[in-house]
């Protein structure tokens, strides 16, 4: 079945818990960035895309229902042009705390996590080369300007719903739960809470980690080269010869 619903909401906007409750609601298998680190390799074709390339969005969402966060929702208009029957999901938050929330969680762990991290961890480099190419170039390489991102992250939306005809759009926070989601889709509201996932607490846990990381990595460096010249020190003097020191 083709992508049913094309989600237009920048991340951080709820989009995991959309994914989560959109699967939840039969839409299976829906597309958010962590699909990109389970799968590295289609980092290709998002990066074909911020270059203009042409891509064979068809191809591109096989298997997928659903589509939310970046980088999808950077090629909402091609998705649209590409799935005309699609309804588009344009997820909202207040501005300022999306912007707080997008600064110090995905930003700290795309931008200004340790390099080696990627050249150790595929899928992580994937992550870090889609986002660059589809998330921060969004701003303009700006968005530690704070006015500057939250003034995109506002012209997006408006953007959205200049562009999307009203009766093909819903316009969504996640506080909102089932209802007015269900009532969009046409199907009936599960009896259950409505997700709420990779809230601040998880995340802030992931920056942490990566944060420690910037520390661990040149000190494992040394030691490496500490124990690789020691090493080397102590084969030199096993076989009778001297180093000047």
């Amino acid at each position: 079945m083709p992508l049913q619903v094309i989600g237009a909401g920048f991340g951080r906007t709820g989009t995991l818990s959309l994914k989560a409750a959109l699967e939840r609601l039969g839409l299976s298998k829906c597309h958010h960035m962590t699909e990109v680190m389970a799968k590295p390799k289609t980092a290709a074709i998002w990066l074909a895309a911020s270059r203009g390339e042409a891509v064979d969005w068809g191809a591109a969402m096989e298997g997928y229902q659903a589509s939310v966060d970046w980088p999808s929702c950077t090629y909402y208009k091609e998705l649209m042009a590409a799935f005309p029957e699609a309804k588009v999901l344009l997820s909202v938050r207040d501005p300022e705390r999306w912007y707080e929330s997008v600064r110090t969680t995905i930003f700290e762990l795309s931008v200004r996590s340790p390099r080696w991290l990627a050249w150790v961890a595929p899928p992580f480099r994937a992550v870090r080369s889609v986002s660059k190419a589809c998330v921060w170039s969004t701003f303009d390489g700006r968005f530690e300007d704070r006015d500057h991102a939250i003034a995109v992250f506002k012209d997006h939306i408006a953007e959205v719903k200049r562009v999307v005809p009203a009766d093909r759009l819903l316009v969504f926070e996640v506080a909102q739960g089932w209802g007015p989601l269900c009532e969009f889709l046409g199907v009936p509201a599960p009896d259950e809470p409505f997700p709420h996932l990779n809230d601040r607490a998880v995340m802030m846990r992931r920056v942490r980690a990566v944060q420690i990381a910037r520390w661990v990595g040149p000190l494992l460096l040394i030691a490496l080269v500490a124990g690789l010249v020691g090493w080397i020190l102590g084969m030199l003097g096993a076989s009778g010869l001297s180093v000047a020191v």
